[in-house]
């Protein structure tokens, strides 16, 4: 789906988010076919959660999630079958579907998961990183930046997986890409809430490790990148609306 989509502000009275108040009066966001109906559903959702138009703890509603995406109901409860094993939504009884909330725990593990495989990434791409990379890499930095002047947290989390791809893709590693990839959504949806508070840093970091792999120097973009992923973790967890 490459269609963006509208926030979901209103609230229940109990205070906790629904889809059908916010969906209410929205233009129709159709998902597009001849697509297999139920992969598109769910990409749809998924990404909904992703960039937090559907925030952790809100409560999914079928029929409205349905008349949203203008498909029947059964695709939907598929989708959210699949999204509950996959850790994104939480399915209770009595109550209904909610979107998961990530602990912190979750994300140590996770985060700890990525710095692994990004630090290798980079040491990888340094060692083999054209001239041709290198303008390609500058060039993603400056869409970046220009995500960061504009204060657009959506872009920036965009700019800053792509960014991390394009490394991981000059490695020429394709068992590495695959495991980056597996964990690329659950990433971006913790990166999110953080994405504008730590951008100028995280950018910063960005222009020394992309100068690294210029110089073809494998320790330090190694170091930099392992320095990075720490950071992108803490700042995680120093996020305004962490648990105490």
């Amino acid at each position: 789906m490459t269609e963006s989509v509208s926030p979901l502000p209103e609230r229940g009275p109990t205070g906790r988010r629904t889809a059908k108040g916010s969906l209410a009066g929205k233009s129709a966001n159709r998902v597009e076919r001849p697509a297999p109906l139920r992969q598109v559903v769910y990409d749809a959702l998924a990404e909904l959660i992703i960039n937090r138009t559907l925030e952790p703890g809100q409560h999914l509603v079928e029929a409205d999630l349905a008349e949203y995406l203008g498909v029947s109901r059964q695709p939907v409860r598929e989708a959210l079958q699949r999204l509950q094993s996959e850790g994104w939504v939480d399915l209770r009884p009595a109550q209904g579907a909610f979107v998961h909330l990530p602990t912190d725990e979750e994300a140590d593990q996770l985060l700890g998961v990525r710095a692994v495989l990004e630090t290798h990434s980079a040491r990888l791409a340094a060692a083999c990183a054209t001239d041709e990379d290198i303008k390609r890499l500058w060039e993603l930095q400056d869409v970046g930046m220009k995500a960061l002047a504009a204060d657009d947290s959506e872009r920036l989390v965009a700019a800053n997986a792509d960014l991390h791809a394009y490394i991981t893709e000059l490695t020429g590693n394709a068992v590495l890409s695959e495991l980056i990839g597996l964990v690329d959504r659950r990433v971006r949806w913790y990166y999110t809430p953080i994405a504008r508070p730590r951008g100028r840093d995280a950018w910063q970091e960005h222009a020394a490790l992309i100068e690294a792999i210029a110089a073809h120097n494998v320790e330090k973009a190694e170091k930099i990148m392992a320095q990075h992923t720490e950071r992108t973790r803490q700042a995680f967890h120093e996020r305004p609306d962490a648990p105490e």
